[in-house]
């Protein structure tokens, strides 16, 4: 009885918080029921048919650019051209001294018309040997004889002219000509200098038109093997933006590719040719290819709407109740503004356009309805310069 009396006060007090605590939860809760949800700007997703506009870094060649080095040595004793100018097939333009290889041209030549002599004298023998023969005045012996030294000559007069060739080659190794029409490099030889077979002159480039190669990725290059002959010509047209931003005025297209991927980068060499008729473009230039590529039916969501946890993309969906559902979706191709999702979301469905940050899965919201421009068809490079050409 007596503790029933000690305990009373303490039971009616913790009575009294409770209370309390339950009127301020009810409180509460009147509250946040009293708040409407906040309102959100919603997009809904949409395909539609567009164009990709995929840049890839790009080497410019020469179609033909060689080396041009001495065969012979000797001191360079003349240069015809200068650094950067135009030549044409056959021109010559470098000359190194001769004296030496016209002097065993002028050897050989002597040889070979010793020989030939030799030959005319030994003709002449065999005919009178013959006639000996015939009136028994000498054996058939020594006419045989005869016609085995006269043999051996006619080989030592092959054996001369072939001296006589390679002399003359020598020789005509002394002057180095355009081996087609071109523009001529650098000069690191000037006149005077000994040189040793192998030294380099210059080089020539033909930049009439350039050869243009770029690396692409094994799926890339299947969609566009997969592609249809009319899509595949549409798309073998490509063009070139250069190392200052602007845009190459022509078009190039693509001739061929490599017969292997790279096992290190897993991506496959094209190349396009460019025509150049001011040649502005130069051997070992770069810039960016932009290659063209239809999609059907493609899915375009802002960025905006997009953000990523551990490496994955997640949107918001707004379900029919208005409430957000976080989900997760892949990624085909994603630009500076804009990506094309693979799968994960549906035509018709509403996404949370932005302020994504600030919401959580469930959360009520009032949609606002807002319409995007998806480019009018086409994801430009200009509009939406591509940062990641594809996703493994």
């Amino acid at each position: 009885m007596l503790m029933n009396k000690l305990f009373s006060p303490w039971v009616s007090f913790l009575v009294f918080l409770l209370g309390s605590a339950a009127c301020g939860v009810k409180s509460e809760q009147k509250q946040s029921l009293g708040q409407a949800p906040r309102e959100v700007p919603v997009i809904e997703v949409v395909a539609k048919d567009t164009v990709l506009h995929r840049q890839y870094v790009a080497d410019v060649m020469a179609v033909e650019h060689v080396e041009l080095r001495a065969r012979v040595p000797g001191f360079l004793e003349k240069i015809y051209v200068d650094e950067g100018k135009e030549v044409k097939k056959g021109q010559l333009l470098f000359k190194t001294n001769d004296q030496e290889f016209m002097a065993e041209l002028a050897k050989a030549k002597a040889n070979l018309q010793s020989a030939l002599a030799e030959a005319k004298v030994m003709e002449f023998e065999i005919e009178r040997l013959k006639v000996m023969v015939d009136k028994n005045v000498i054996s058939e012996s020594e006419l045989d004889m005869t016609k085995a030294k006269y043999e051996a000559i006619l080989a030592k007069i092959e054996e001369a002219k072939s001296a006589e060739q390679n002399a003359a080659v020598q020789v005509s190794y002394t002057e180095i000509r355009a081996p087609f029409d071109g523009i001529i490099d650098r000069l690191p030889q000037r006149t005077g200098s000994l040189i040793d077979p192998g030294t380099l002159l210059t080089t020539v480039s033909d930049v009439s038109a350039v050869n243009v190669y770029f690396n692409v990725s094994e799926r890339e290059y299947l969609e566009y093997i997969k592609s249809n002959a009319e899509e595949r010509l549409k798309h073998n047209m490509v063009r070139l933006i250069l190392a200052d931003g602007s845009h190459y005025p022509h078009e190039g297209l693509i001739e061929t590719m490599e017969g292997e991927f790279n096992v290190n980068t897993g991506s496959i060499a094209f190349r396009a040719k460019f025509p150049n008729p001011a040649y502005i473009l130069k051997h070992r230039a770069t810039g960016k290819i932009i290659l063209s590529n239809s999609v059907r039916n493609a899915i375009i969501i802002p960025q905006k709407a997009v953000f990523e946890i551990q490496d994955r993309s997640f949107v918001y969906v707004v379900r029919q109740d208005n409430q957000v559902e976080m989900r997760s979706f892949v990624p085909k191709a994603r630009f500076s503004h804009y990506y094309i999702v693979e799968s994960g979301l549906e035509p018709g469905e509403r996404l949370v356009y932005e302020g994504v940050q600030s919401l959580k899965d469930g959360m009520s919201i009032t949609p606002k309805a807002l319409a995007v421009d998806h480019g009018e068809g086409t994801v430009s490079e200009e509009e939406v310069s591509l940062i990641n050409t594809s996703f493994p």
